[in-house]
């Protein structure tokens, strides 16, 4: 009989980080620190009330960490904390994953 495949892990990860911006918000944080702004241009088209909803999101699953600086308007930084950091090589083989499709779709259209 075959290893059965467990599903529920998986689900309990997607719960987590699944969903259409939270990838894009923990990889552009595997650069560093970054300011809520920053985020918002590396993201693109997220609206800043989705990206500060996820963020907090993210935040209460002990994936990023906040830190408020007392400047005038106050900034605001955003990092991955060291639990975050585990997912790193994740993401980078999902870029890398992704990278390859991309060119496999061009190729096939040629």
């Amino acid at each position: 009989m075959k290893n059965k495949i467990q599903v529920q892990p998986v689900m309990d990860a997607l719960e987590i980080i699944g969903g259409k911006w939270k990838f894009p918000i923990l990889y552009s944080l595997c650069g560093g620190k970054k300011r809520f702004k920053d985020l918002l241009e590396d993201i693109g088209k997220i609206t800043p009330k989705m990206l500060s909803s996820e963020l907090k999101s993210l935040e209460c699953n002990g994936l990023v960490s906040r830190k408020a600086i007392a400047t005038v308007p106050v900034t605001v930084e955003y990092e991955l904390t060291e639990y975050g950091e585990t997912l790193e090589p994740l993401l980078r083989h999902i870029q890398a994953w992704g990278i390859n499709h991309r060119k496999k779709i061009i190729d096939s259209i040629k």
